[in-house]
Protein backbone atom coordinates (compact mmCIF):
# COMPACT_ATOMS: atom_id res chain seq x y z
CA UNK A 1 0.00 0.00 0.00
CA UNK A 2 2.83 2.17 0.57
CA UNK A 3 4.10 1.66 -2.59
CA UNK A 4 1.08 3.20 -4.16
CA UNK A 5 0.96 6.33 -1.96
CA UNK A 6 4.58 6.85 -2.82
CA UNK A 7 3.59 6.49 -6.75
CA UNK A 8 0.83 9.02 -6.50
CA UNK A 9 3.29 11.40 -4.86
CA UNK A 10 5.69 10.73 -7.64
CA UNK A 11 2.80 10.97 -10.05
CA UNK A 12 1.72 14.42 -8.68
CA UNK A 13 4.84 16.01 -8.81
CA UNK A 14 5.21 14.92 -12.58
CA UNK A 15 2.05 16.49 -13.17
CA UNK A 16 2.93 19.80 -11.43
CA UNK A 17 6.08 19.82 -13.34
CA UNK A 18 4.27 19.43 -16.18
CA UNK A 19 1.74 21.90 -15.06
CA UNK A 20 4.12 24.62 -14.41
CA UNK A 21 6.38 24.10 -17.91
CA UNK A 22 2.71 24.55 -20.13
CA UNK A 23 2.11 27.77 -17.71
CA UNK A 24 5.50 29.25 -18.52
CA UNK A 25 4.83 28.08 -22.25
CA UNK A 26 1.27 30.42 -22.25
CA UNK A 27 -1.18 27.90 -21.41
CA UNK A 28 -3.91 28.80 -18.26
CA UNK A 29 -4.77 26.03 -15.85
CA UNK A 30 -8.07 25.22 -15.33
CA UNK A 31 -8.16 21.60 -13.34
CA UNK A 32 -6.32 19.11 -12.78
CA UNK A 33 -6.90 15.27 -11.49
CA UNK A 34 -10.33 15.00 -13.03
CA UNK A 35 -12.18 11.94 -12.47
CA UNK A 36 -14.86 11.01 -14.21
CA UNK A 37 -16.97 7.57 -15.38
CA UNK A 38 -14.44 6.35 -17.52
CA UNK A 39 -11.21 7.92 -16.89
CA UNK A 40 -8.95 10.65 -15.37
CA UNK A 41 -7.84 13.89 -16.82
CA UNK A 42 -4.26 14.94 -15.95
CA UNK A 43 -4.71 18.66 -16.65
CA UNK A 44 -7.13 20.43 -18.10
CA UNK A 45 -5.90 24.10 -19.41
CA UNK A 46 -6.99 26.80 -22.03
CA UNK A 47 -4.66 27.87 -24.97
CA UNK A 48 -6.53 31.15 -25.58
CA UNK A 49 -10.31 29.95 -26.84
CA UNK A 50 -9.14 26.26 -27.01
CA UNK A 51 -9.54 23.52 -24.12
CA UNK A 52 -6.54 21.30 -24.18
CA UNK A 53 -6.69 18.06 -22.39
CA UNK A 54 -2.79 16.97 -21.22
CA UNK A 55 -1.92 13.05 -20.45
CA UNK A 56 0.71 13.60 -18.35
CA UNK A 57 2.69 10.49 -18.75
CA UNK A 58 6.45 9.88 -16.82
CA UNK A 59 9.00 6.53 -17.26
CA UNK A 60 12.17 6.14 -15.54
CA UNK A 61 13.66 5.08 -18.92
CA UNK A 62 13.12 4.35 -22.20
CA UNK A 63 13.66 0.98 -21.81
CA UNK A 64 10.17 -0.27 -22.80
CA UNK A 65 9.48 2.84 -25.34
CA UNK A 66 9.78 5.95 -23.03
CA UNK A 67 7.07 7.90 -22.01
CA UNK A 68 5.04 8.93 -24.92
CA UNK A 69 4.82 5.56 -26.25
CA UNK A 70 2.88 4.37 -23.34
CA UNK A 71 -0.22 6.79 -24.57
CA UNK A 72 -1.54 3.72 -26.22
CA UNK A 73 -4.65 3.73 -28.48
CA UNK A 74 -6.82 2.32 -25.60
CA UNK A 75 -6.05 4.80 -23.16
CA UNK A 76 -6.49 8.10 -25.90
CA UNK A 77 -9.99 6.27 -26.23
CA UNK A 78 -10.49 6.49 -22.68
CA UNK A 79 -9.24 10.25 -22.40
CA UNK A 80 -11.80 11.04 -25.56
CA UNK A 81 -14.62 9.36 -23.64
CA UNK A 82 -13.71 11.23 -20.31
CA UNK A 83 -13.75 14.30 -22.08
CA UNK A 84 -16.84 14.26 -23.88
CA UNK A 85 -18.07 13.45 -20.61
CA UNK A 86 -16.58 16.86 -18.74
CA UNK A 87 -17.58 18.95 -22.35
CA UNK A 88 -21.14 17.52 -21.53
CA UNK A 89 -21.17 18.36 -17.94
CA UNK A 90 -20.59 21.88 -19.07
CA UNK A 91 -23.19 22.03 -21.73
CA UNK A 92 -20.55 21.50 -24.71
CA UNK A 93 -18.79 19.01 -27.06
CA UNK A 94 -16.50 18.07 -29.40
CA UNK A 95 -18.85 19.76 -32.31
CA UNK A 96 -19.18 22.83 -30.06
CA UNK A 97 -15.92 23.89 -28.58
CA UNK A 98 -12.35 23.61 -29.21
CA UNK A 99 -10.62 20.94 -28.20
CA UNK A 100 -6.85 19.72 -28.23
CA UNK A 101 -5.25 16.21 -26.85
CA UNK A 102 -1.36 17.11 -25.90
CA UNK A 103 1.12 14.55 -24.15
CA UNK A 104 3.44 15.74 -21.78
CA UNK A 105 5.91 13.09 -21.91
CA UNK A 106 8.51 12.79 -19.39
CA UNK A 107 11.33 9.76 -19.89
CA UNK A 108 14.07 10.11 -17.55
CA UNK A 109 14.90 13.83 -16.93
CA UNK A 110 13.90 14.86 -20.93
CA UNK A 111 10.26 16.57 -21.42
CA UNK A 112 8.22 16.48 -24.29
CA UNK A 113 5.26 18.18 -25.37
CA UNK A 114 3.47 16.44 -28.03
CA UNK A 115 0.65 19.23 -28.73
CA UNK A 116 -2.12 17.68 -30.72
CA UNK A 117 -0.92 14.66 -30.14
CA UNK A 118 -4.31 13.03 -31.36
CA UNK A 119 -7.75 13.74 -31.84
CA UNK A 120 -10.99 12.77 -31.91
CA UNK A 121 -11.72 11.91 -35.44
Amino acid sequence: RSGLLSQRATGAGYELQARHYLERAGLTFFAANVTLRGGELDLIMRDGQTWVFIEVRYRRSDAFGGAAASVTYRKQQRLLHAAAVWLAGRGASFDTSSCRFDVLAITGSQLEWIPNAFNAD
